[in-house]
């Protein structure tokens, strides 16, 4: 049953260019047709999460997450959050599946090289560059650029981490000045949910991988709120469990958990809020999905560990370092040199106009590459390094 703080298909705001209605489809069920028809999201098959999914040095490398697969998990979660909710679970998995189509390649390492790279041109912001190429890069339709997605779905890209304030990213900026997207509210409470499942998402399937990787052990959980009474439970009800079971079974304990907080906190905000639409969750003062604090202050310390003994591993920084140099010698190349691009993209960037235009085409063009693209056309063109 639909709650009413609900999204609604028919008070939808609509697109940008108005489209018929289908027979048979949502919006949102469109919105989210289309996203996994496009080619960013075919491309987050070979984007880094964390480590860098080409690498051939880590013959296990077929077992970790993509940006592809890590957009899946987020999808599902978000689906059975916000099921369980009465929210339109069609619209929270249609922003779950787009929040990282902006994502550059090399996770957010690649994030950071672009950041500073554009900063004299106006910076980079992978949630922008999202709305960026579902509004203008996307060109698979006659009648528009991009996709074509509601005002709801782009308000979800846009506003899933909470209300924008301050100078726009230029990507947000010409948006939001086709739809007013309404930055300084929260978003519906279907993108909070999108939100609040990539954390559930990442936060499970990193101790998945970094234990994969042998960045840590199981020990070492063992002293990690949450993740260490999840293994003795485990060990409690399985002694002599076998390790990968063992290790399966813990993390599902883990990931239950926070489903189960993040439905429990939101039941029991909204039955005391009491919200009659869903422009009462974005007119609140806060997000209304979201962690306890007594779990959210257990989650940073699980992320904190991440951090130091995944994120910044000695293995990874000589992996960031490496990628890092890789965008650093390709962007000023193509921005001084734009015929080392594909025709396309070199008629583009020779017609921008000014340097700052010109260094934005190729931000498109870096910004989409996958990892083993951008490596292959390092080694093109600078072989030897």
């Amino acid at each position: 049953m639909t709650a009413p703080y609900a999204c609604c298909p028919g008070a939808s705001r609509g697109r940008l260019h108005p489209e018929r209605m289908s027979t048979f489809r949502s919006p949102w069920q469109r919105d989210r047709d289309r996203i996994i028809h496009s080619s960013a999201f075919r491309r987050l098959k070979h984007k880094t999460q964390v480590f860098v999914e080409h690498d051939g040095k880590a013959y296990r490398g077929d077992y970790f997450r993509t940006r592809l697969t890590h957009t899946i998990e987020v999808a599902q979660v978000a689906r059975t959050i916000a099921g369980a909710l009465g929210l339109n679970t069609d619209l929270a998995e249609t922003v779950a599946l787009s929040h990282d189509l902006g994502h550059p390649p090399f996770g957010h390492t690649g994030e950071d090289a672009l950041s500073a790279l554009m900063q004299p041109y106006g910076g980079f912001d992978h949630n922008a560059q999202a709305l960026r190429i579902v509004t203008r890069l996307e060109r698979h339709y006659a009648d528009f650029d991009g996709l074509n997605l509601t005002w709801e779905a782009l308000e979800g890209i846009a506003k899933h981490n909470g209300p924008v304030v301050g100078p726009l990213p230029y990507a947000l900026a010409e948006v939001n000045a086709d739809l007013d997207l309404e930055l300084h509210t929260n978003a519906s409470a279907e993108a909070q949910v999108a939100a609040v499942a990539d954390d559930v998402a990442y936060n499970h399937h990193d101790l998945h991988d970094g234990l994969r990787a042998g960045l840590f052990t199981e020990d070492e959980l063992a002293e990690l709120p949450v993740v260490g009474p999840a293994f003795a439970e485990v060990d409690r009800l399985y002694p002599g469990l076998d390790p990968t079971r063992r290790r399966y079974e813990a993390l599902r304990r883990v990931f239950g958990v926070m489903v189960e907080d993040v439905i429990a906190v939101a039941q029991n905000r909204l039955t005391g809020l009491r919200p009659q639409s869903a422009q009462d969750i974005r007119d609140m003062e806060g997000p209304i999905i979201r962690f306890s604090k007594p779990l959210y202050q257990n989650i940073k310390a699980i992320k904190s560990f991440l951090f130091t003994r995944m994120y910044r591993a000695p293995s990874v920084v000589v992996e960031r370092t490496t990628v890092t140099a890789m965008l650093n010698d390709l962007f000023p190349l193509y921005l001084h040199d734009p015929s080392q691009m594909p025709e396309q993209w070199c008629r583009i960037a020779r017609q921008a106009g000014n340097e700052t235009l010109c260094a934005r085409v190729v931000l498109d063009y870096v910004a989409g590459m996958t990892d083993r693209f951008a490596i292959a056309e390092h080694q093109r063109l600078f072989p030897g390094h």
